[in-house]
């Protein structure tokens, strides 16, 4: 189901982390952003998209781990970007002759048969610098910065003030707040005054505070990346941090 969250924009809650899927409707279609994360849960995304009218004209993926880069055949062919360093790496890995068991190794268990692959990671590198995602809708700024995954991009829907931060907010994963090699200080954070408190992680509700678990040491592989961490239990409420230590990034 299709929440609103502002003006255009729209979510769709995953059961599994609560992983959202973000909707920015344009002139004659969607902008779909991070679409998961089960088979059937993208079928019924796609099944309201269909009744709302609203075919998918473009997608985009904000960092190249596997629960990001998942597309369902019910979308269409719409042109699926992300920066050019996301692209770069999800091209190595799929250069690999055993990249669905790489893939498969970071799966949750419990829903690895309900996860397709099929349509993984067919990404197009937007130019290096790319500033904006090329499509008939709002404008949609891209924030590219040093952290969680290589070519990491916020969205900043700078018409509705809503961030889509792409796990830089979540309380359910571990966030990295650098890449190895790099100590530099995420751009997101200087966005985050922009946008009213309205904000699209992998949380439950569309508003939050920054996360207190902040990881270290991310793998550069998106198939071999640490997986979410289990919700223990409901958040208190929408935006509300979990109370309690952070959990260990395994299943």
């Amino acid at each position: 189901m299709l929440k609103h969250v502002a003006e255009g924009v729209l979510v769709h809650v995953s059961e599994f982390i609560q992983s959202n899927s973000i909707v920015v409707q344009g002139r004659d279609g969607v902008l779909l952003i991070d679409p998961g994360i089960t088979g059937d849960e993208m079928a019924a995304l796609a099944n309201d998209l269909r009744e709302l009218g609203r075919p998918v004209a473009a997608g985009f993926s904000t960092h190249p781990d596997w629960d990001h880069v998942l597309w369902h055949p019910d979308f269409g062919d719409a042109p699926r970007y992300g920066t050019a360093r996301c692209a770069a790496s999800l091209q190595d890995l799929l250069s690999h002759a055993d990249w669905e068991a790489r893939v498969a190794e970071g799966l949750p268990p419990e829903y690895a048969d309900e996860i397709p692959m099929d349509l993984l990671g067919l990404v197009t590198g937007l130019p290096a610098g790319a500033t904006h995602i090329p499509w008939d809708g709002p404008t949609v700024r891209i924030i590219e910065h040093h952290a969680h995954a290589p070519g990491h991009a916020a969205l900043l829907i700078e018409d509705r003030h809503v961030l889509v931060a792409g796990d830089m907010l979540s309380d359910m994963t571990a966030v990295f707040p650098t890449t190895p090699g790099s100590a530099r200080r995420p751009r997101w954070i200087g966005c985050l005054m922009c946008t009213n408190g309205n904000f699209c992680g992998s949380l439950r509700g569309s508003r939050t505070r920054l996360p207190r678990r902040l990881g270290t040491g991310p793998s550069t592989d998106p198939a071999t990346r640490q997986r979410p961490t289990r919700p223990a239990a409901p958040l208190r409420a929408a935006g509300r941090p979990r109370p309690g230590p952070p959990h260990p990034a395994t299943w």
